[in-house]
């Protein structure tokens, strides 16, 4: 953390790089002709570029090789990626509003297109991203209505869930689909556009929760010189300064680079808080002939936070009332000035992508990355009424604090990789997309030694209060050991049959190999906690086309999953012990449907998983905390169905709309606890919807007034169960948010002012809660995390 030589290293090459890119800009790139949906003319005053999320090839030779019936997916062939559209003066970044996701990537499958995809996938466009003006990747989720987020000590620090299933910290989480680190903060600045499998997808990445997977997609270079700057504030005053440049150079354009820089620093949502955010970033592209191109990404991010809001626990003895208290208003500061985080996050990539032939190409990759964090919050606890808070009742707001300098993993370590073949072949009339290869990763997490300050009781308070929480001083800790580690490889082999026009069959078979180590304490070397080969999970799909945009499909599909770790503790009789990998299933059927410029899917879905919990121990040996001694296991059984539905595009002209609804069933079911059989899932909403809608006034109305476009947002979450007994529960909320901006051009150059409010009702919610235990497990204790403030956004964007 203090050796900060990557940091200035990466500034002063971002800085060089800024500084020749006029000459980049020089050097002449002739038109290139790209891949078949990929129009590309250059025509004078007219020019339609689209930078996507893979790389085109030189010129002479199309990105995509192709075959008699279409292009292959998943090579040299393009993604949604970021679109510029040239008309003279060329559109501004995001105006056109782009909210639809034709195509998809799909891992090992490669890019796929959405109505050939038998899994419901949902994503955010590039396009929300920037007239939403969206800070970091977590505020993504509000708008896919089946993805909730675990807020744990900051929103941007959140686990993801999907279908009401917690995503484990690395297996469900990948960057150009490679493992990442899901509980560090990332950039929205950094990324293109979010798209996330709901369901099982075991059988194409290998094991990991059934919670899905979110695929971040980064931004890449461009085929047209491009230089974008944007400087804007959020209340109550973090300015922010964006610095993007892409382009091409050399002969055909050979070498593409993105340049990417970001600084904001301020006053966060409330006063006596502060954030301070510092990234910078390089892509480039290396197109060593028409039919090989390598990738190389860097990037560094730095994300500090102060006095924002703390979690607030819940005990098993209830928080002294028959109701949780309401939520506190965040406008005032909920913590003392110094409670907050410190967090680096340094990721590297490299790919390589070669089209063996117009049937057979591959695609090699490699990912490390070091997500370090110095923590030093405080834990809040709801008062039960004992005599810990003298009879006072959390349910009117009552919570005693404590600051300690937690020990728990301050530094995670991710080393990530896939090998994919992929090819078409023919028996008789039927096609044949195969794919045989390989993904894994291998995770070390690192905790402190010791505490270096003692835990510091702050009393009780009032989360009403009209003071600010204080006192206490910044809690530390010292040294650094590896406590545990995870390593994971699969081997996957793939077919999709498409046996005419209407119906095709999809089947995905992976082979995986987990070994988990750990140890107990600094003084203890790691060892093995749990060990497994070729581990199966399969997936089958059989998909039905009545016409050309339509897709009604079924999916079955069975994952494994490492088996959680039981805490370090003496109250356990199996510490730091893997319990036996877990099997989930599920099964799925669907409907899509694509109607000019707009699409709509539904999914009704089952999905099963094992439910580990904590059980009083029959037998203590071994438990040195002989009272209260408990065992760790599987004791049940998290049983989830639903229905969700999304429509995403431009349903009427001039009116885009990214809408999304998911009815959720979740149940703890044949629970060896007889009190907990039939419970409520904690933090997973029966109900949860969101609509987000922009209207771009009409040219009719001249050239001042269809500059103008309008955008507005309301997201709902239902009631959700707060403890596993089901005795306390969240409430229901909504909240609205609502946008415009103004496009125009400044000597040629597109500029673009926008104005946004979030939370514009500054409705009080509880944003998140979850169970103070390990990933999908039952615990004792739960702990809630209130929504934002209304918050004000201002961002004016230049193009050059």
């Amino acid at each position: 953390m203090h050796n900060r030589f990557h940091t200035f290293f990466a500034t002063g090459t971002f800085g060089a790089l800024l500084l020749t890119t006029s000459a980049l800009a020089a050097t002449p790139v002739p038109a290139q002709q790209d891949a078949p949906g990929k129009q590309t003319t250059v025509k004078k005053a007219t020019v339609t570029r689209k930078a996507t999320t893979t790389k085109p090839t030189a010129t002479k030779t199309p990105a995509v090789r192709t075959s008699a019936t279409g292009p292959i997916a998943g090579i040299l062939d393009g993604s949604n990626g970021e679109t510029l559209t040239v008309h003279g003066h060329h559109a501004a970044d995001g105006t056109g509003a782009k909210y639809m996701n034709k195509v998809v990537y799909l891992g090992p499958l490669g890019n796929r297109d959405t109505l050939d995809t038998p899994y419901s996938v949902m994503g955010v466009t590039h396009d929300v991203v920037v007239n939403q003006q969206i800070r970091n990747l977590n505020d993504l989720a509000q708008y896919l209505p089946s993805v909730q987020l675990e807020v744990r000590g900051d929103p941007n620090t959140s686990r993801p869930q999907s279908r009401g299933f917690e995503a484990d910290v690395v297996a469900n989480s990948r960057l150009d689909g490679l493992n990442v680190v899901s509980t560090t903060p990332y950039p929205a600045e950094w990324i293109d556009n979010l798209q996330v499998l709901n369901g099982l997808a075991g059988a194409m990445y290998g094991p990991e929760n059934p919670a899905g997977v979110f695929e971040y997609t980064l931004k890449r270079p461009t085929d047209r010189q491009t230089e974008r700057l944007s400087v804007g504030v959020d209340s109550i005053g973090t300015p922010t300064v964006n610095g993007d440049i892409s382009g091409r150079a050399g002969r055909n354009g050979w070498f593409g680079y993105r340049l990417n820089m970001l600084h904001a620093n301020g006053t966060a949502y409330t006063q006596g808080s502060s954030i301070r955010r510092e990234m910078v970033s390089g892509d480039f592209d290396f197109h060593l002939d028409d039919k090989t191109v390598i990738e190389v990404d860097a990037s560094h991010y730095t994300y500090d936070q102060r006095g924002e809001a703390p979690a607030y626990g819940i005990l098993a003895t209830g928080v002294g009332g028959d109701k949780l208290p309401e939520a506190p208003d965040l406008n005032k500061r909920q913590a003392p000035e110094w409670s907050g985080y410190n967090m680096e996050t340094n990721t590297f990539l490299a790919k390589i992508r070669h089209q063996i032939n117009k049937d057979w190409s591959f695609t090699l990759g490699g990912l490390y990355q070091d997500a370090a964090r110095q923590s030093f919050g405080v834990a809040d606890t709801l008062c039960d009424g004992s005599k810990t808070c003298s009879g006072l009742k959390g349910s009117d707001g009552w919570y005693s604090s404590k600051a300690t300098a937690t020990t728990t993993a301050d530094d995670f370590r991710v080393g990530s990789n896939m090998a994919y073949f992929n090819g078409r072949v023919y028996t008789g009339p039927v096609r044949h997309d195969l794919v045989i290869g390989t993904n894994g990763y291998m995770m070390g997490n690192y905790n402190p030694v010791a505490a270096v300050t003692g835990a510091q009781n702050l009393g009780v308070s009032n989360m009403y209060s009209s003071s600010s929480p204080s006192g206490g001083t910044q809690p530390y800790y010292r040294g650094r050991y590896k406590s545990s580690s995870v390593t994971s490889q699969s081997f996957i082999v793939g077919d999709t049959l498409k046996i005419n026009k209407h119906w095709s069959i999809m089947g995905t078979l992976a082979w995986s190999w987990i070994n988990q180590e750990g140890a107990l304490n600094a003084t203890s070397p790691l060892k093995k906690t749990f060990d497994t080969s070729a581990a199966f999970s399969p997936t089958a799909s059989v998909m039905y086309k009545p016409t050309e945009n339509q897709t009604i499909y079924f999916t079955y599909g069975r994952s494994v999953e490492a088996g959680p770790v039981t805490p370090n503790s003496t109250s356990y009789t199996n510490t730091n012990i893997a319990l036996p990998i877990a099997h989930s299933v599920e099964y799925e059927v669907g409907y899509k449907l694509r109607y000019q410029k707009m699409q709509f899917n539904v999914a009704g879905f089952r999905m099963t998983s094992p439910y580990a919990m904590y059980v009083a121990a029959s037998d203590p040996t071994g438990c040195a905390a002989k009272t209260n001694c408990q065992t760790y296991q599987y004791g049940g059984t998290q049983r989830n169905y639903g229905v969700e539905a999304q429509i995403s595009g431009e349903i009427l002209p001039n009116l885009s709309a990214l809408a999304g609804m998911t009815w959720l069933d979740a149940e703890l079911v044949n629970a060896d606890s007889p009190s907990l059989n039939k419970k409520e899932i904690v933090g997973a909403a029966p109900l949860q919807a969101s609509l987000l809608l922009d209207y771009r006034l009409p040219a009719s109305l001249g050239s001042f007034a269809s500059q103008w476009a309008f955008n507005a947002g309301v997201h709902y979450m239902g009631n959700r169960a707060a403890n596993v007994t089901n005795t306390l529960h969240t409430g229901s909320y909504t909240t609205l948010e609502l946008g415009t901006r103004y496009a125009f051009h400044v000597s040629r150059f597109p500029w673009v002012a926008r104005f946004g409010v979030s939370n514009v009702t500054n409705e009080r919610y509880w944003a998140s809660v979850y169970t103070g235990a390990p990933s999908g497990t039952s615990g004792a204790s739960s702990s809630l995390y209130a929504g934002l403030p209304r918050v004000f956004h201002f961002t004016l964007s230049a193009e050059f």
